[in-house]
């Protein structure tokens, strides 16, 4: 297949093996929800507001981990959040806990008011064992509290046509991410698709999808600039893995660059 031989030519042109990555212990999560909310115009700093008021510490308290939330710095009406669960059945349970409690009872009206489109989620699983998000080390601000100068946090889309293999996340890790992290990406987590059925079905999810998603964060957009610059110039990249991998997508990359907001647990200085 076409990533099997650039993965051979990118090899043969390393003078010295890619080191071996120590497995990360990942709390979070089997089953990862990337959210992206479309609100009204002006309206997405209200529901940030209320989110990080009301729906961080009701959700946890029913067993989902908030990974993180964030500004889309792309579309001013563009509200990204992060939420995970320890499988499909916990999943279910949660939620229906949530939804029929009483803080989303409270507060929905105020909420829904915000947004336009809510229906926008991919339902992802770790690429691989040790992919997920580590949050061991990472703490949330508390209400009000200040968090310090956010980095930039990217989440890149691949979409393909057929299920994400387990051959192209080998490969993505021994011959793309090498060069991402190269240039100055720390990457956060590596997630794929999950084919599950929707054990909540009165919150939709994109179905038929085929998508690789990796996040990785960078010191500030200036950092973020150096990095693609960085990148380009990386003749291992350029001439080899950019072609072998659009070659395979079913449309064109997604890059969204997210600012996290104040209590976010990565992406922000004192979640590090």
């Amino acid at each position: 297949m076409m990533f099997a031989l650039a993965a051979v030519a990118m090899t043969a042109r390393t003078a010295s093996p890619t080191p071996d990555r120590k497995p990360r212990m990942s709390p979070c999560c089997a089953i990862v929800e990337l959210r992206q909310y479309t609100t009204y115009p002006g309206k997405r700093d209200a529901l940030i507001e209320l989110f990080e008021r009301e729906f961080i510490e009701s959700q946890e308290a029913t067993g989902i981990q908030l990974v993180g939330q964030f500004r889309d710095l792309g579309d001013p009406n563009r509200f990204v959040w992060l939420r995970g669960f320890a499988d499909m059945p916990a999943r279910a349970r949660a939620l229906g806990a949530f939804y029929s409690g009483p803080v989303w009872k409270a507060h929905r009206a105020a909420a829904n008011a915000t947004m336009f489109d809510s229906d926008n989620v991919l339902l992802l699983r770790p690429a691989r064992s040790g992919a997920g998000f580590d949050l061991a080390a990472t703490e949330r601000a508390a209400p009000g509290q200040p968090a310090g100068a956010p980095d930039l946090v990217v989440a890149t889309i691949y979409s393909f046509a057929q299920p994400v293999s387990a051959a192209f996340v080998d490969w993505f890790d021994s011959a793309l991410r090498p060069a991402f992290e190269r240039s100055g990406s720390v990457v956060l987590a590596e997630l794929v698709s999950d084919h599950s059925e929707n054990t909540f079905p009165k919150l939709p999810v994109r179905e038929g999808e085929n998508a690789f998603v990796w996040l990785a964060r960078y010191p500030g957009r200036a950092a973020y600039d150096e990095y693609l610059a960085k990148l380009a110039g990386d003749a291992r990249w350029s001439s080899d893995g950019f072609a072998a991998l659009y070659k395979q997508l079913a449309r064109p990359t997604e890059t969204v660059l997210l600012q996290p907001t104040p209590r976010s647990r990565i992406g922000n200085t004192a979640a590090r």
